[in-house]
């Protein structure tokens, strides 16, 4: 892949960087990333990874823009209420950056379509609202061998991480979180509610946390747990590993292929709530 001058230009900053350079962009621009949820974390992802040359992106969404997500979900806008949520985020990142292939998916992310999807593209961030498709999510992520840059947020606080399929290292979401809470447990935003800013700042670690696999750069927060809380301000770290009899990633898998989420999970559905079962968010270890 060669840039051309617009390119060049466009990207001059990062062409500077020894860490990134010429080669880095042209990883960049040849990468195919599919963010999964348009949303609060979901926004900043497409935001940044377009601006940053990102040369495909898959937008999976089947919701549309209301009044209630504009406190959060700033790649949408006022006029964007009642657009689908993909139609609407395709055409900012076509303003930011028109170099960007966008490829909408306005369908729920369910099991008889997951496989069909995640097998095109490089990397997947999660940016879901529910357990079943987080679960469904580093299923997919696992059996296809694809790095999952996962996080979660409610009220005040957030986490993150990255699962990377391969390496002996990475635990999967199955190893962090083996059950999913009862339905209900786990309040959803529009009942706990959630700082509008916190999605901007725990999705721009995801697209960090992106870009330095697209790049081959950095170290990543494979086997690390980053716990953000925004109230004090505060980073913590939780080091994850790799559970052997993990049932999806483990040394002797017994669930090899995708399963009935809702049931598996109850059906409770949250709404972008963080993972708070046993995690102790103030304490590193």
């Amino acid at each position: 892949m060669k840039l051309n001058q617009e390119q060049v230009l466009r990207y001059s900053r990062h062409l500077i960087m020894p860490e990134v350079g010429v080669e880095g962009q042209e990883k960049l621009m040849d990468a195919k990333v599919l963010l999964i949820g348009s949303g609060g974390l979901g926004s900043p992802n497409a935001l940044y990874l377009s601006a940053a040359g990102v040369g495909t992106l898959g937008l999976v969404d089947f919701d549309v823009v209301d009044h209630t997500n504009l406190h959060r979900q700033v790649i949408h806008g006022t006029g964007d209420v009642g657009k689908l949520k993909v139609e609407s985020a395709r055409e900012t990142i076509r303003d930011i950056n028109p170099n960007v292939t966008v490829k909408t998916y306005n369908i729920p992310f369910r099991r008889d379509v997951a496989l069909d999807i995640v097998k095109n593209y490089d990397i997947v961030v999660d940016g879901t609202d529910n357990f079943q498709t987080r679960y469904l999510t580093n299923d997919s992520c696992v059996f296809l061998k694809k790095p999952n840059v996962y996080a979660s947020i409610f009220r005040f606080d957030g986490q993150a991480t990255v699962f990377k399929p391969g390496d002996p290292e990475s635990p999967c979401y199955r190893c962090l979180y083996p059950e999913p809470p009862p339905p209900g447990e786990v309040p959803s935003c529009a009942e706990g509610g959630v700082l509008g800013i916190l999605p901007g700042l725990v999705g721009l670690i995801q697209a960090t946390e992106t870009i330095k696999l697209i790049i081959g750069k950095g170290r990543s927060l494979v086997g690390r747990l980053l716990l953000f809380n925004a109230l004090d301000m505060s980073f913590d770290e939780l080091k994850i590993r790799r559970n052997p009899h993990c049932p999806v990633c483990g040394d002797r898998p017994t669930i090899t292929e995708l399963v009935d989420y809702d049931q598996f999970c109850g059906v409770g559905r949250g709404s972008e709530s963080a993972d708070k079962r046993g995690i102790p968010w103030t304490k590193s270890l």
